[in-house]
């Protein structure tokens, strides 16, 4: 958690980051477990009104989650302001 809290703050984030160490979201969301072990790896940007704006699935371009997930951040961003 301390990861996000920096992250969020080196990139000056209006918005929580989650992170779920216990796997209930990531179960919610019907993210599956890679070979039934690992938790798989998903991102999403949620807007402010719940919907789902973008969804990342990869466990090997863990950097892409982050350029993808800011990259939609920044355009509900610009939407917001237009």
């Amino acid at each position: 958690m301390d990861k996000h809290a920096a992250f969020a703050g080196q990139h000056q984030l209006p918005f929580t980051l989650l992170s779920d160490q216990a796997g209930q979201v990531r179960k919610s969301y019907g993210v599956p477990a890679v070979l039934g072990l690992l938790p798989g790896r998903v991102t999403y940007v949620i807007d402010r009104e719940g919907t789902v704006r973008h969804v990342f699935n990869s466990m090997t371009h863990i950097g892409q989650h982050i350029n993808e997930a800011l990259e939609v951040v920044r355009q509900l961003q610009a939407e917001q302001a237009a």
